[in-house]
């Protein structure tokens, strides 16, 4: 029987991925931490692990190039594809905030907004009909309102240690983010049975 494909990315949730994998029953006894190689099959055969960026995950499992995948909410909500969120594996946790001087304020018709997630920031601004121009940036997203290129930023947090260094205050707390397992709709239909086995297995090795 052909294994069912798990997309992941490295990065700082990788090591509690491996490990609640390897508690649920799937050990990729040839997976090395700075291995260059992409593709890994567990003991058993039964899962066949890919590295992709985090940002693609989703589009790999949209597209049913990877029949699950477990990425960070972030990405989830950013992307906007088509799969199902099949658990929270409680890895990674932070949030999704407004952020700004604590002289901003959110009561305009029109703001401009930093993020890293544009589609996340448009989309929560035009539920609220605050009209806004969204700057995308990749890093260093704090800066923007200290030097006036934004009103505010939308970003994620963990401590807010960050935001607190650079004179920024939380405006408003928009969303829960932390690791979530999706599959592709396709591949729940026609390996249900595999792919309800693996979901259970992580959901017991969680409770356990």
């Amino acid at each position: 029987m052909q294994p069912i494909t798990l997309a992941l990315a490295k990065g700082r949730t990788i090591k509690g991925t491996i490990q609640l994998l390897h508690k649920a029953g799937y050990n990729f006894t040839d997976l090395q931490e700075n291995s260059r190689k992409l593709v890994f099959f567990d003991s058993k055969q039964e899962v066949q692990l890919i590295f992709v960026k985090a940002v693609d995950v989703p589009t790999y499992v949209e597209k049913g190039a990877a029949d699950l995948g477990i990425v960070g909410k972030d990405n989830i909500l950013e992307s906007a594809k088509d799969v199902y969120e099949m658990l929270d594996l409680k890895e990674g946790k932070c949030k999704f905030v407004i952020a700004g001087k604590e002289s901003a304020t959110l009561n305009k018709n029109r703001l401009v907004v930093a993020s890293k997630y544009p589609y996340i920031a448009n989309s929560h601004f035009q539920k609220k009909g605050i009209q806004v121009e969204t700057i995308k940036l990749n890093g260093s997203v704090e800066l923007a309102p200290l030097i006036g290129m934004a009103d505010v930023i939308v970003d994620i947090v963990e401590t807010g240690r960050t935001l607190k260094e650079n004179g920024l205050i939380v405006l408003e707390e928009l969303d829960e983010i932390s690791t979530r397992l999706i599959t592709n709709k396709a591949s729940f239909a026609t390996k249900t049975t595999r792919i309800e086995t693996f979901i259970r297995n992580l959901q017991q090795a969680l409770e356990g």
